[in-house]
């Protein structure tokens, strides 16, 4: 059910409603690419869980696989569209979601600081052995509940705000962002490296996670 202050609160501008079905492809390609973060997450969480529990011998290539991939496609190749386009444009529309709008794109910054503690944490592993495995650890556990937490703020809260709201002419630029027309750090069609990336950990990662081997034990 709607929430009646936001309704209240709602802007009458006829040119924000109804967008035809050719538009907001951005909320199909946001969906999926939290889809596969968090396929990516979850494979890393797993990982990490089975050397606590049975002890597998850690893959530092997968898991380095794995942080360089939360670290680029989220902050390099998604928060950016989000920012420069998803949020710039409701917050014009919609003056009043600013409160969830600054909170979301704090997320952004405080994730590529997480990150940098993630990558961290990960290298310590490597070169300190097994006395460094409860940092990592954690670090891959509150990364992972942080982002989660922040991906289904942005499909709980703001998407429908979103879809409500904008105009056909939002739309237009959105979706060309997120199609890969506009990309605003790296050019047209960006998106192929990270999907090779997300191929090769499929192909990397253990059942049932993934295609690879199963690991040796420690």
């Amino acid at each position: 059910m709607a929430d009646p202050a936001v309704e209240a609160l709602r802007f009458i501008d006829p040119s924000c409603e109804n967008p035809s079905s050719e538009q907001m492809q951005a909320i199909r390609i946001i969906h999926d690419e939290h889809r596969s973060l968090a396929a990516v997450l979850h494979g890393m969480l797993y990982l990490v869980h089975q050397i606590r529990d049975r002890g597998t011998r850690p893959d530092f290539g997968l898991l380095g696989a794995m942080t360089y991939y939360i670290d680029a496609f989220p902050e390099r190749f998604h928060h950016p569209k989000e920012d420069q386009y998803l949020f710039r444009l409701l917050r014009m529309r919609r003056p009043d979601a600013a409160l969830l709008l600054d909170r979301l794109e704090s997320e952004h910054r405080a994730g590529a600081e997480k990150i940098r503690t993630l990558e961290q944490a990960l290298a310590r592993y490597q070169h300190g052995g097994a006395a460094e495995f409860s940092n990592f650890l954690a670090a891959v556990e509150a990364y992972a509940a942080f982002h989660w937490d922040h991906m289904r703020a942005e499909e709980a809260e703001l998407l429908p705000l979103a879809e409500q709201h904008l105009s056909p002419g939002d739309w237009e630029a959105i979706d060309a962002a997120f199609l890969g027309h506009t990309d605003p750090m790296q050019g047209a069609k960006p998106g192929a490296e990270y999907e090779a990336l997300f191929s090769r950990i499929v192909n990397l990662a253990p059942p049932p996670i993934g295609l690879g081997p199963a690991p040796p034990r420690a």
